[in-house]
């Protein structure tokens, strides 16, 4: 259109066309580009500037209530505080703690009688070994095997026959001392079994009746072949 058509036209009252707006190109349509985004980030890790409003994200999501540790979300679904157990195991640990710690008094206990039973049998035999020396009347000579029970079995002496008689009446007994029989007095027999008692091996009661000792009379004597 030239310049004196254009000038007509708007002499008989048409407006000239408004020039349309131009296009925004496509980047500009999308908005920043990631790049852009990640910028002040970017920024933030190569020269140390201030993040921004991204700074303040980790602090959001921890400012909610402690998460706590699997143990706690356990107490807590039980109704217990966390960190404590509840009333109930605490008083059967402390019950198990105080039976453990009484039976092992008690055993400690066991222990130390036994040993002062032992050492008080050591004395005792000391003791009565110092009695009988001495005192013995067992004759190497002596042929009369006189049989009796003792610690449930048959043990035997060897006698003769005045020696076997005053046994039978309770004037003689016998003493064990360190797994050998020793004949003695009675008074002896009644002295060691102060010292002593286990030791005395043989007493005979004469009011007793024969039948209480089947070994007494010579006639039931033990061959001495006989195994026991």
């Amino acid at each position: 259109m030239t310049d004196s058509l254009r000038d007509q036209l708007l002499g008989l009252g048409f407006k000239a066309p408004t020039p349309a707006a131009p296009k925004p190109r496509r980047d500009e349509r999308r908005g920043p580009r990631p790049d852009d985004r990640r910028g002040p980030r970017n920024a933030d890790r190569k020269g140390g500037a201030p993040r921004g409003d991204n700074a303040q994200r980790p602090q959001a999501r921890n400012s909610g209530a402690p998460r706590g540790d699997g143990k706690s979300r356990a107490n807590d679904r039980r109704g217990a505080p966390p960190g404590k157990r509840p009333q109930g195991d605490i008083d059967l640990a402390k019950a198990f703690a105080i039976r453990a710690q009484r039976e092992k008094e008690e055993r400690i206990e066991a222990e130390r009688v036994k040993q002062e039973e032992a050492r008080l049998r050591r004395e005792a035999r000391a003791k009565l070994e110092a009695f009988l020396a001495g005192k013995s009347l067992n004759k190497p000579e002596a042929e009369i095997a006189r049989h009796f029970e003792y610690g449930g079995k048959i043990k035997r002496i060897h006698v003769d026959e005045d020696q076997l008689k005053a046994l039978n009446a309770g004037e003689l007994g016998v003493v064990q001392l360190n797994g050998r029989y020793l004949l003695v007095m009675a008074e002896v027999l009644a002295e060691a079994e102060t010292i002593f008692a286990p030791s005395v091996a043989l007493r005979i009661d004469p009011t007793a009746p024969p039948a209480d000792d089947p070994y007494s009379d010579p006639k039931y004597q033990v061959p001495d072949d006989l195994v026991w």
